[in-house]
C-alpha cells in the first residue's frame, strides 16, 4: 500500500472541502496570491531543503526530531505551492467596474443597516481574498449572494444558521471608501 493516500474516505457530495469555489478574484488579490506562491517557491522551500539535508545528515533520522519537523514543513509548504500554482491557473482576474455601478456586483464595498440600527461594512471579493479582520466577505458566501444584484435602500434577509437577518443596504461603492 506504499504511496496509497490512506486518509478517511469522504463522500465528495458532502466534503466541504470539494465545494466548487467562485473563479473571480480583484487585481490585488491576484497580485497578493502570487507573491505568496513566489515567496513559498523562491525562499521558503529552498530554506527549508538546506535545514532538511542538514538534519538529515545529523545521522539516525528515526530520532531525530530537526528532521522530522523541518521534512514535515517542507512537505506543507510544497503542498501550498501545488494549490496556489493550480489556483493562480484557474482565477479570472475582475480589474474592471462593472456597467451599472449603482447595484451590487463582485469588488463592491457596500454599507448595511441591521434592524438594530447598527451599520456594517463589507466587500465583496473572492474566495482566497477572505479577510475577517477587514470585512471582506467570499462571493460565495451566503451574505454576499443575498446582496449581488440589489441597489441602494433595497432590504435583503439573510439565511444564516443563527437565523434570518434582514439589512437595507444604505451604501454602495467600487473604491477603497478609507483610501
Amino acid at each position: 500500500m506504499k504511496g496509497r493516500n490512506m486518509t478517511r474516505w469522504r463522500d465528495p457530495a458532502k466534503d466541504p472541502r470539494q465545494e466548487k469555489k467562485s473563479p473571480l478574484i480583484t487585481a490585488q488579490g491576484y497580485a497578493r496570491l502570487k507573491g505568496i506562491h513566489e515567496h513559498l517557491s523562491r525562499v521558503k522551500r529552498p530554506a527549508l531543503s538546506t535545514k532538511v539535508g542538514e538534519a538529515a545528515a545529523q545521522g539516525d533520522r528515526s530520532e531525530n526530531a530537526d528532521y522530522t519537523y523541518n521534512k514535515k514543513e517542507l512537505n506543507r509548504v510544497i503542498a501550498r505551492i501545488r494549490y496556489l500554482g493550480k489556483r493562480l491557473d484557474e482565477v479570472q482576474v475582475v480589474d474592471r467596474l462593472p456597467a451599472d455601478t449603482s447595484r451590487i456586483y463582485f469588488g463592491a464595498y457596500v454599507t448595511l443597516e441591521d434592524e438594530h440600527g447598527e451599520e456594517l461594512a463589507i466587500r465583496i471579493v473572492g474566495h482566497d481574498e477572505t479577510d475577517t479582520d477587514k470585512h471582506w466577505v467570499s462571493v460565495d458566501a451566503p451574505l454576499a449572494r443575498a446582496l449581488l444584484g440589489k441597489g441602494l435602500d433595497e432590504d435583503v434577509t439573510v439565511n444564516a444558521p443563527a437565523g434570518d437577518t434582514t439589512y437595507v443596504i444604505t451604501d454602495i461603492a467600487y473604491a477603497d471608501p478609507d483610501a
